[in-house]
């Protein structure tokens, strides 16, 4: 129980009040000394606080304030150690909430002072240490004491980084490159750092650096055309071509990345700072160390490494190639794409052609390997001249095309054998590459290795009868297919073709025919050997004009001339000739006669002609079923041998009837209008009389000829 106070005061402390017992002087002394034991504080400050407490969520600090501030505990993870009397540093955020309570934070603390270190380095290029938080793209995230910068990937290293999770809470020196106020980002280095180092060594190598030299590196990158050395500071190239003696297609095929190896400088360029490095030179080339017993004519076994247009590249040894040319693949002497033959990767056998070790050059062929079909003994007979064949088309061109008939045997079809009848501008008209053809051998050469073929060949030539139906003055319906400034082309029966000239396609009414139009056209001039047919459309309506013109005007030179008297100069009649009026009235009918004969002739024989042709033009089935149903028909050959006789006969009789009535026409002239006139009348009567001997000559064989055709006729049905 408490000590009670004897003679206690009562009415001194209720009448002063609370304090009221302290004088002036001891008044001051008292504020003086408990104004000594606060400090003030601004909010946003970072001040230094003792820790005091310790709780399951909070540490209380004294920050010489009124009152203590709270911080949470997570605040405080780094430091595992805490405890009551360690002194931290802390951010005032309030200096009293609505509860009265002064709010700290350790962590905006550590903030603040991470930004004003990050100034700092940034404004005396000095050096920051902080860990790598995460990866993110393009680079890393690193917590510089509670502030995030980020580091790129580009400047982890000097050499490229291709895994940056490697580094994720690794701690790592950096130096600050750029600050964003704005946005609060922060860009830092760490290449920077060590270039500064490798700066130095760059400088020691590239000082010591000669060709040959062998040093050691990593490689740090790589490319299809080689891999990047790293040699300590300094990075060199290895190109692709000097890795392997063999060919590769990539580097990755023999070399790895971050793969340790030595490799030897080819050439160092002082200026540029560029290094050539190697590393199939520290090995012996494979050309050196090549069998001896290795000589033209040998067989060997290689891998196809590379496949160009004119030929391919067999490697025997790695770092050992040959070629195969595209003309030593195959004995055709039509050169094809490589292709054709072989592909990269195909492991082939081939002979040695030439082999020269000095050069490291080497030329194989794959044919030698087989038998030249041009040498063997039977070529000549299967070949031979007139021997039928089928084979592929591998070409064409502006003259012809060529016909493999088997591998290694091809032959030359010129344009001007593929068809009889039509005109044939380029060999695409009838056939295609790739498509199968017949063929005929025309001409055989060994010793040059030609071959001649033909396609038109195969048929008989129908240019012999066509002479028979397109004679000359014959009127035959035709197509006009083609028309240019030249003239026109025309489409005739039997799918030959025809030319008229611009002149000849005058119509009646005076218009010119167009194209596709269908007209009559008479024949104007016929070649064989040219294969020429020429006609003319306005010669069909003017052709008897033609005939009445020249009958008149022969007329009228036979009757110039008075009946009586001396005729004028350059006049005379052709009773005034040696020979009788009678004589040149026979020879007159004569001629007549022998120009009935002659059409007669020409109609049997054209008539046969079209026969024959209608007869080629039908299938063989077709004809020997009509053969068997309509026995007239087999009077055709009949009608074609009567054909070929009358031709000779029609033939010699019309060139003589055209030829007497053209001298005799030029006698009349001469005897009409030349001042010798006497001299005329002997030359026109020798005309006259030469005229009617031949013509009557012709006129007699030919009704022999006839008759004796026409008697062997009867005889046959009489058989029949």
């Amino acid at each position: 129980m408490a000590e009670v106070v004897d003679n206690f005061d009562w009415d001194n402390v209720g009448a002063s009040g609370f304090g009221g017992n302290y004088t002036a002087e001891q008044r001051a002394e008292m504020e003086q000394m408990y104004g000594e034991t606060l400090t003030t504080v601004q909010e946003e400050e970072v001040v230094k606080g003792t820790v005091v407490g310790i709780t399951d969520r909070d540490v209380i600090l004294n920050i010489g304030f009124k009152s203590d501030g709270l911080v949470p505990l997570s605040e405080f993870r780094d430091l595992t150690d805490l405890k009551i009397g360690d002194q931290v540093e802390v951010f005032i955020e309030d200096q009293e909430d609505s509860n009265g309570q002064l709010i700290l934070s350790r962590k905006k603390a550590k903030i603040k002072q991470a930004w004003k270190a990050i100034y700092d380095a940034l404004e005396n290029d000095t050096i920051l240490e902080g860990v790598v938080k995460r990866r993110t793209k393009g680079g890393l995230i690193m917590d510089l004491d509670g502030v995030e910068a980020f580091l790129p990937g580009s400047q982890i290293d000097v050499k490229p980084i291709r895994d940056f999770d490697i580094y994720v809470g690794r701690r790592m020196e950096v130096k600050v490159v750029k600050i964003n106020a704005a946005f609060d980002n922060v860009v830092v280095s760490h290449k920077v750092l060590i270039e500064k180092d490798l700066e130095k060594q760059r400088e020691a190598i590239l000082n010591n650096l000669e060709k040959g030299q062998i040093l050691e590196g990593v490689i740090k990158n790589m490319t299809n055309f080689g891999v990047f050395i790293d040699l300590g500071g300094v990075d060199g190239l290895l190109h692709i071509t000097d890795i392997s003696w063999g060919r590769i297609a990539h580097p990755s095929e023999v070399l790895q990345l971050d793969q340790k190896l030595n490799v030897v400088v080819l050439d160092f360029d002082e200026a540029k700072k560029r290094i050539s490095l190697g590393l199939k030179q520290l090995t012996p080339h494979p050309w050196d160390s090549l069998p001896q017993d290795l000589q033209p004519g040998s067989k060997v076994k290689g891998r196809i490494v590379n496949v160009a247009d004119y030929g391919a590249f067999m490697e025997i040894v790695p770092g050992v190639e040959g070629l195969i040319h595209v003309s030593e693949m195959s004995w055709s002497q039509h050169l094809r794409n490589p292709q054709d033959f072989i592909k990269q990767g195909d492991v082939v056998e081939a002979q040695i052609l030439t082999l020269d070790r000095e050069d490291r050059k080497m030329s194989l062929g794959i044919k030698q390997l087989s038998e030249d079909p041009w040498t063997r003994g039977d070529f000549g007979t299967k070949y031979a001249v007139g021997t039928k064949h089928n084979g592929l088309v591998r070409n064409l061109t502006n003259f012809g095309l060529f016909v493999e008939l088997e591998e290694g045997v091809d032959g030359l079809v010129h344009v001007s054998d593929l068809s009889w009848t039509k005109k044939i501008k380029h060999p695409s008209e009838v056939v295609k590459v790739g498509d199968r053809l017949d063929v005929v051998v025309l001409e055989l050469d060994v010793a040059n290795r030609r071959l001649a073929l033909g396609h038109k060949q195969l048929e008989e030539n129908p240019w012999d009868t066509f002479q028979t139906v397109f004679t000359p003055g014959s009127v035959h319906k035709a197509t006009i297919t083609e028309k240019t400034d030249r003239g026109a082309v025309l489409e005739l029966p039997y799918g030959i073709e025809g030319f008229a000239y611009p002149k000849s396609l005058a119509k009646e009414d005076g218009s010119q025919a167009e194209n596709g139009e269908q007209l009559d056209f008479r024949v104007v001039e016929f070649s064989k050997d040219d294969r020429r047919i020429v006609l003319s459309h306005t010669a069909v309506f003017n052709q008897q004009q033609e005939d009445d013109s020249r009958a008149s005007k022969f007329t009228k030179k036979k009757t110039t001339g008075g009946a009586a008297g001396a005729p004028a100069q350059g006049e005379g009649k052709l009773s005034d000739l040696k020979k009788p009026a009678t004589a040149e009235k026979s020879t007159l009918g004569d001629l007549d006669a022998l120009s009935a004969l002659r059409d007669k002739m020409m109609g049997n024989e054209r008539e046969a002609g079209e026969q024959k042709l209608k007869t080629s033009a039908a299938p063989k089935k077709a004809a020997k079923a009509e053969a068997t149903e309509a026995p007239e028909t087999a009077e055709a050959p009949a009608a074609t041998e009567e054909g070929g006789l009358l031709s000779t006969i029609t033939g010699a009789a019309s060139a003589a009837f055209d030829k007497a009535k053209e001298v005799a026409g030029e006698a009349i002239d001469a005897a009409t209008h030349s001042d010798a006139f006497n001299k005329a009348k002997e030359v026109a009567g020798d005309v006259v009389e030469k005229v009617t001997e031949v013509a009557g000559d012709v006129v007699d064989k030919a009704k022999d000829l006839i008759a004796g055709d026409e008697a062997e006729g009867k005889k046959d049905e009489e058989k029949a």
